[in-house]
């Protein structure tokens, strides 16, 4: 496959991908697959590789069902093949040792630098707004990439702010560690979704 090719299944993977919110009810995707996506998922950026990301997965029509009425009735939740709720960890800086001691022990890095990173990790998140910010744009990325990954692999997916965030931790027992950010709907389009309107690219960049 040539470069050029490479380029255009890249670039379509962004051009086609659209909020689906009308799924087969009946397309089953394998808890591989979804362990495969959610892999490359956690491939995403983050400030110091700290990983700021947890996944909620509903991948049984049981649990979908419970979500359900915490998303407001959306049927989207129960017809998708999956659901994966997007959780931004506001403890990440409890990742330091698990993040960075394989990379000390391989010595790509050095003892000092790890204790010199922990020391400005740790400072910064003495500010619990810093956390939170931190939490939601970090696994905001890790969202994005997940959804890409998706349709790279053939499957359409639905961002969803629309969900009682509050409901979701009491019903799911989620840790006060963890803030639910969004759910993600992973299944097979029944309809075409609606292609949506951009802005003029003109209207959102200022060169400086």
């Amino acid at each position: 496959m040539s470069i050029s090719t490479l380029d255009k299944n890249f670039m379509s993977i962004f051009q086609d991908r659209r909020a689906t919110k009308q799924y087969d009810a009946a397309a089953e995707i394998s808890r591989e697959e979804l362990v495969e996506l959610l892999a490359l998922a956690g491939q995403a950026p983050s400030a110091w590789n700290l990983q700021h990301w947890h996944f909620n997965v509903f991948h049984n029509k049981e649990s979908q069902e419970r979500l359900l009425p915490i998303a407001y009735n959306q049927q989207q939740i129960v017809d998708a093949s999956a659901v994966v709720a997007i959780l931004g960890d506001l403890h990440a800086n409890e990742n330091v040792d698990p993040v960075f001691d394989p990379a000390v022990e391989a010595g790509s890095l050095s003892e000092e630098i790890k204790v010199a990173l922990n020391g400005q990790i740790q400072g910064a998140y003495e500010n619990e707004q810093f956390a939170r910010d931190a939490a939601f744009t970090n696994a905001s990325l890790a969202a994005m990439q997940l959804m890409l990954a998706a349709k790279s692999k053939g499957w359409d997916t639905c961002p969803i702010g629309g969900f009682n965030a509050t409901k979701f931790a009491e019903e799911f027992e989620v840790s006060d560690r963890y803030v639910p950010i969004m759910l993600i709907t992973i299944g097979k389009a029944s309809t075409e979704a609606r292609p949506s309107g951009r802005l003029d690219i003109d209207k959102v960049v200022t060169f400086v």
